[in-house]
């Protein structure tokens, strides 16, 4: 009788899954050979990768860091969450780590496509919260499942976005002394070179907080295994964004795969087909995430702060302070400091690198207004009724309204932690 593929990857699976447990239960019956060592033996971790495909459930060994707090910045790309990321990034007790998902995502991405169609949104989700995790207990050998080519001796010069993690791009990790006016984004690059990951997972170790920013989680309640482990000090912090901004942003940033909106924007000619799927369905992720925040189920107690970024935008160093407050920590100098030298720069000073974190804050937050078509604005508004009443974004009606830049169109709001 001819098996289906999805019959061959359940057998597949459920073969592998019994190799994993005895390799598991054997591994964990010895001590974790990085405790006390800056150089630690080659781990075979391949039978993760397929845990991760096949099951939705976490089975986590030995933790080393139970004092370490954990914070994960939730997102949306063009949410202005690289922004946001360097609030934790400056801070000299926080390790923190730039979409680290984002080389789960490729691997799935570069996998066969009949392996795409099996696999489904369950085992991508089961694949992030796995890295979590393991990142969270400072393990970066978990990640070499992932990065391409693959680590040799856990050394890479792979790494995605090594420069927007600071800990990474100072000693002891980088050998390398940074100057005050040097750019880690690219200064990074060009001087550190190759990762070492097991230098990585010492700098780690030796913080008492670790900050992870992510925008590739759909919805909240997919972090609700992270925020029950009782081995995870986890504070959520939930980051959003006006979707008209959103969509702005993502017009300029990602330009071939917007072309038909950036046609429809400068002609005022909308074309015959254009992607209204994705803004969609960005809306709805807020929508649902916020809701689940705001009815305050057991699991977030404690763990969950919503934040608007054009509330941040506009009071970055307040916002600030209160984020810190609720991740229970204080605000360092060097924050503060990082604040007030990058958040009232001019145009001019502000460059075009799309992802760049040096900008005039206050007149960022709403600067769509002045670039978004009145037509697009609509079907936006649209789309995304529900989302902008409920994150307190008012909708215009008219062009004037729209290009009014002294009105705000966000309500004054409040949103206190989940406590």
């Amino acid at each position: 009788m001819e098996c289906s593929w999805k019959t061959v990857l359940l057998l597949v699976c459920a073969s592998l899954g019994i190799q994993y447990t005895a390799i598991r239960s054997l591994r964990d019956s010895f001590s974790s050979p990085c405790q006390g060592s800056h150089h630690c033996q080659h781990r075979e971790l391949k039978e993760y990768t397929w845990r991760s495909l096949c099951d939705d459930g976490l089975s986590f060994g030995p933790f080393n860091s139970q004092n370490r707090k954990h914070i994960i910045l939730f997102a949306t790309t063009r949410s202005g969450s690289s922004f946001t990321g360097q609030l934790f990034n400056q801070h000299p007790d926080i390790f923190y780590l730039f979409e680290p998902l984002y080389h789960v995502q490729q691997a799935f991405t570069n996998s066969s496509t009949r392996l795409r169609k099996i696999l489904d949104r369950r085992a991508l989700l089961g694949a992030y919260r796995d890295l979590l995790q393991n990142l969270y207990n400072c393990d970066f050998y978990f990640l070499e499942n992932y990065i391409k080519p693959e680590p040799k001796d856990h050394v890479t010069s792979s790494f995605f976005r090594r420069g927007s993690n600071s800990a990474l791009c100072s000693p002891p990790v980088c050998e390398e002394s940074r100057d005050a006016q040097d750019s880690d984004e690219f200064w990074c690059s060009k001087k550190c070179r190759t990762l070492n990951l097991t230098l990585a997972s010492k700098a780690c170790q030796d913080r008492g907080y670790m900050a992870i920013k992510t925008v590739r989680i759909p919805e909240i309640k997919d972090l609700r295994i992270l925020s029950e482990d009782p081995r995870l000090n986890l504070k959520i912090v939930h980051l959003v964004r006006d979707p008209r901004g959103i969509l702005a942003s993502r017009m300029v940033a990602f330009m071939d795969q917007f072309r038909a909106w950036k046609i429809w924007n400068a002609t005022g000619r909308r074309p015959h087909y254009v992607d209204l799927a994705q803004i969609t369905r960005t809306c709805q992720d807020l929508s649902d995430s916020a809701e689940t925040g705001f009815q305050k189920p057991s699991w977030l107690k404690g763990k969950y702060l919503l934040v608007r970024y054009e509330d941040l935008a506009r009071n970055p160093e307040d916002k600030a302070k209160d984020i810190y407050k609720f991740i229970g920590l204080e605000m360092d100098e060097k924050v503060r400091t990082w604040i007030i030298h990058n958040t009232n720069r001019s145009a001019a000073q502000e460059g075009n690198y799309k992802f760049s974190t040096t900008r005039n804050s206050k007149a960022t937050a709403e600067s769509w207004r002045l670039n978004l078509a009145f037509d697009i604005v609509q079907t936006v508004q649209s789309l995304c009724n529900n989302t902008l009443s409920l994150l307190g974004y008012k909708i215009v009606n008219s062009v004037t309204e729209l290009r009014n830049m002294s009105n705000s169109l966000v309500e004054p709001r409040t949103f206190l932690p989940f406590s």
